[in-house]
This record gives C-alpha cells, structure tokens and sequence, in this order.
C-alpha cells in the first residue's frame, strides 16, 4: 500500500543513492500511484547542524533521538487510509450489547476507553466505507 523510502542523509552518496533506489523501483513496474505517493525519509538529522530537507516532501527525523518520528507515523496512517479508503473514526457503544464484538471482527480496534458507570465504551477504530455502512445499519444508535 505504500513505500517509506528511508535515506541516511549524512552519506556522501545520499543524491545518488536516491537516484539508484527510484531507478530500480521504476524498473520493477510498480503502479505509479504507488510511486507517486511515497514517503521520503531523511535519517540521521541529529548529526547535521539545523538540518532543512532540500525536498519538499521529506520527512526529517532522527532515529536515534526519536525527532520527526511522531510526524513520521502520521504521514504514514494518512497515505495509507487514503490508499486503503478506509477511516478512523470513534464510536460511543452500549456495553451490554454486540457492537464491540462486531468492531473486533469487521474493523481495527485501536483503543477502547470503558465508562463503567455509564455501561458504555468509546472506541476507536480503522474502518472501511462498506463495514462503517453495515455498522450503522445493525446499530443505528
């Protein structure tokens, strides 16, 4: 669904590198949203004084300091929701009925916070058009 191209941007070949990698994922005929929609990386900014990536779209991050890694993760869940189409949503659910047995089982439960006092739950989720629209059907409360 997606490629993380990850460069050591301290490497002396680093423009030459990224050359070589697009040339060998252009020959292996890959679809071209997939080439299209490909994160760059640049690693290793800790070790390069006030680091700004040349390229409009790279990421910088350090991961041995944990920098960029955070914005790193979400431009991630962004390209790939978009190239699934699927969503993340949360939900109010009732505790005492399915919905968080049918969650599980149609959906990618992300995180589940229990109101015991008031018997319900809310829940986050990764969830594709077609299943949200059976879950509103089956629980349209």
């Amino acid at each position: 669904d997606l490629i993380v191209h990850v460069r050591d941007i301290t490497h002396p070949e680093t423009v030459l590198q990224k050359a070589t990698v697009l040339s060998v994922l252009r020959n292996l005929n890959l679809p071209s949203h997939l080439l299209d929609s490909m994160v760059e990386v640049h690693n290793k900014v800790d070790l390069i004084e006030r680091y700004k990536p040349a390229e409009e779209n790279a990421l910088a991050v350090s991961a041995l300091h944990g920098h960029g890694l955070e914005e790193l993760k979400q431009e991630i869940e962004k390209k790939i929701l978009a190239a699934t189409g699927k969503k993340i949503l949360t939900v109010n659910i009732n505790l005492e009925g399915p919905q968080l047995s049918w969650l599980y089982k149609e959906a990618t439960v992300q995180e589940v916070e229990v109101m015991p006092e008031e018997g319900t739950a809310r829940v986050k989720v990764i969830i594709g058009s077609s299943a949200f629209g059976k879950y509103k059907n089956l629980f349209p409360n």
